[in-house]
């Protein structure tokens, strides 16, 4: 049995217009930022690699519905997979669709180190608004944030604040929540007030720009781990600190 952690990274972007070239620069950026890392291989129906000889060309030509299909590193003991996919105006903030990327990459020392440049990569080929890089079992535990149950609203685990659900939120430019890492754009920082220098100390230690101008902002040194209760405090006092997160603020 596969008991190795993963890192989940996603970032919600401005919807493709046509054969939208981010598709390639947010692909691209990631292997650039991960030293050895090849995404040109396709998922076959059965799930096995098959090789890309000309990646970029295919990639674009296969934009379908808003997104692109499933690329990896084809190698099937340590995956790498990407994918990009639309999130449709109805649930969207605004009701204006985006583009998702979505990546999963095995969570070891490299990958760990690397992190940050991944997801800032992947954020900024895409135009994002922002993003987040979480290990696979802190992010499961987010996820409740906003999850309806049975009996309607969500019901947050470990004493974490509940959000509203993504078409609640009042302007894309405003995360829906938080992770272990997390892009915000320039629009996106502003939106939510960050960095305020009185208030914000501890998170500009682990925080610094990108090329565009945006952020990037690290809750915790080592991968958010929520059976840590030093980790679930940092998360929780993050969520205190901002929130337009989650769509909490006053309308």
């Amino acid at each position: 049995m596969n008991t190795q952690k993963s890192l989940d990274i996603i970032v919600y972007a401005p919807a493709l217009m046509g054969k939208d070239r981010r598709t390639i620069d947010s692909v691209r950026g990631m292997e650039k930022a991960l030293p050895g890392l090849r995404l040109e291989w396709r998922l076959s129906e059965g799930g096995r690699p098959h090789a890309l000889p000309q990646r970029d060309t295919w990639l674009i030509e296969s934009i379908e519905d808003g997104g692109f299909p499933i690329v990896c590193n084809g190698d099937e003991n340590y995956p790498v997979t990407v994918m990009g996919r639309e999130r449709s105006g109805f649930f969207s903030p605004a009701g204006r669709a985006q583009f998702e990327v979505h990546a999963e990459l095995p969570l070891d020392a490299a990958v760990s180190a690397a992190a940050a440049d991944v997801l800032e990569a992947a954020a900024e080929g895409a135009r994002a608004f922002w993003g987040r890089a979480t290990p696979d079992g802190a992010a499961v535990d987010i996820a409740y944030q906003t999850a309806p149950t049975r009996g309607g609203p969500p019901s947050p685990r470990r004493g974490l604040p509940a959000l509203k659900l993504f078409q609640q939120i009042r302007s894309p430019e405003i995360p829906y929540y938080l992770g272990w890492l997390n892009y915000w754009s320039d629009a996106a920082a502003r939106a939510i007030g960050f960095p305020d220098p009185a208030r914000d100390t501890e998170l500009l230690s682990r925080s610094r720009r990108t090329a565009t101008g945006g952020w990037i902002v690290q809750l915790t040194e080592a991968p958010l781990d929520l059976d840590d209760l030093s980790h679930l405090e940092a998360l929780k006092r993050a969520y205190e600190r901002f929130p337009e997160i989650g769509g909490r603020g006053a309308p």
